[in-house]
């Protein structure tokens, strides 16, 4: 399975970025997909999840309202609009995946998902 992420970069504050992340090797289509990212210094943090059938999704506060998630599942491919971005927002943000269903509570979690990408790096200037 791969997990290739793109559309990272540097980008001043208040800026956006959209990542992408297309899955192959494995269909994941009944499980789900999501981002979570690092900052140097500081532990993996959960960012966003899909539920690839259904649509449910799940953001941590920090960027609830700012970033957005969305899928195509003909694709297997997930993406990660961020909008309003912010210095803190800097880090490497990695694609997740997982392909059988889960309690949505549990997605937050690095654990649960089976699959982890290479990670692109996001750099917000102030």
């Amino acid at each position: 399975v791969q997990l290739p992420a793109f559309g990272g970069g540097l980008v001043q504050a208040g800026g956006s970025l959209r990542l992408s992340c297309a899955a192959s090797g494995r269909s994941f289509s009944s499980g789900h997909m999501g981002w979570f990212r690092q900052a140097p210094g500081k532990e993996r943090e959960f960012v966003a999840f899909m539920t690839l059938s259904g649509g449910a999704t799940g953001f941590s506060e920090s960027v609830k309202g700012r970033f957005t998630i969305s899928r195509n599942n003909a694709k297997n491919t997930v993406y990660l609009q961020m909008n309003s971005l912010k210095p803190e927002d800097t880090a490497v943000y990695y694609c997740v995946a997982r392909e059988s269903r889960m309690v949505l509570s549990a997605l937050r979690s690095p654990p649960t998902y089976y699959y982890w990408g290479q990670g692109t790096q996001v750099t917000v200037s102030s």
